[in-house]
């Protein structure tokens, strides 16, 4: 096997290992698991895991990371307005709607940064990203009606928070990037998840709500830390490694395939045609601004003549 193959097959592997997160959070909150209890876990112990990850194979540069001030208030930063406002509004997304819904619409993300790029830069988007903005929102309006224009075929409740995920999942890439590319991104991601998943338990005081120990919310909670988060992240990581964030970020994109598939087998969940059009709308553009990047990316790594 090829090394890029082996990258491309870590990532997706990723993609789908997150789908498993999203259903496994969905199964919980469907059978009592509150949503507050459910994000400090998540944080929490992903935190701790990842943190030790970096402790282990990258000491030297996280004990000086630590060690400077201007760090801590970066990960300080991403840790709250990005990490948690993302993880929670993206677990409520899941709770009012279901995992697949909620993660295409938190797929959004590419085409709000885009519109921020364009706004900030105050420039016109491309014909394809600007039709990469139309099929976004075509796709969100369709997923949010059933194509019945005149009202909302989910809660208003579920378009807020899978909407609002969508943002914070932006804030959640945008916040942290100068501080990535300085130094590495499990340097980052470890604490941030530890800061926020000490922080946010205490906020709620996670330990008032109930948590049932059966066979099946053992195996979710496997599902949606264990495998959704420790694993799928690491794995990603060492693919990107391989063949490229751009490259990476669209292969990932299998993910809210993986999350409907899962809610049908695991979920008995139910789409209609219509709901899997506006999905397909959706993915198709962040499929064109993908391609796009991967292009430039290309571009300007080919020799010049």
């Amino acid at each position: 096997m090829s090394k890029a193959l082996k990258g491309s097959l870590m990532v997706v592997i990723a993609g789908i290992a997150w789908g498993i997160s999203g259903v496994s959070g969905q199964y919980l909150m469907a059978n009592g698991v509150h949503v507050n209890l459910l994000t400090s876990l998540r944080l929490l112990v992903s935190g701790i895991a990842l943190t030790g990850l970096a402790f282990m194979t990258q000491r030297e540069r996280l004990m000086s990371a630590m060690k400077r001030k201007d760090v801590w208030l970066g990960i300080a930063l991403f840790s709250l307005f990005g990490l948690l406002l993302n993880q929670y509004a993206y677990l409520s997304a899941i709770h009012y709607t279901n995992a697949g819904t909620a993660t295409v619409l938190q797929y959004l993300t590419p085409v709000l940064i885009l519109a921020v790029v364009c706004l900030k830069g105050r420039v016109m988007p491309t014909v394809g990203e600007l039709s990469a903005i139309i099929l976004a929102i075509l796709g969100t309006y369709i997923i949010a009606t059933h194509g019945q224009w005149t009202s909302l075929a989910m809660t208003p409740k579920g378009l807020f928070w899978g909407l609002l995920s969508a943002v914070t999942y932006a804030l959640y890439i945008l916040i942290p990037a100068r501080l990535i590319r300085k130094l590495g991104s499990l340097i980052v991601i470890g604490p941030g998840m530890l800061l926020s998943g000490i922080f946010f338990p205490v906020a709620v005081q996670a330990w008032r709500y109930e948590l049932t120990f059966s066979t099946e919310n053992v195996l979710a909670l496997i599902g949606i830390v264990g495998i959704g988060t420790i694993f799928a992240y690491t794995v990603f990581l060492k693919g990107t490694t391989i063949v490229g964030a751009v490259k990476g970020s669209l292969l990932a994109s299998v993910e809210p395939i993986a999350s409907v598939v899962f809610g049908i087998l695991i979920m008995k969940e139910t789409f209609y045609l219509i709901d899997l059009l506006g999905m397909l709308l959706i993915l198709l553009a962040v499929f064109l601004i993908s391609l796009k990047d991967l292009y430039q990316q290309k571009r300007h790594a080919a020799p010049k003549s």
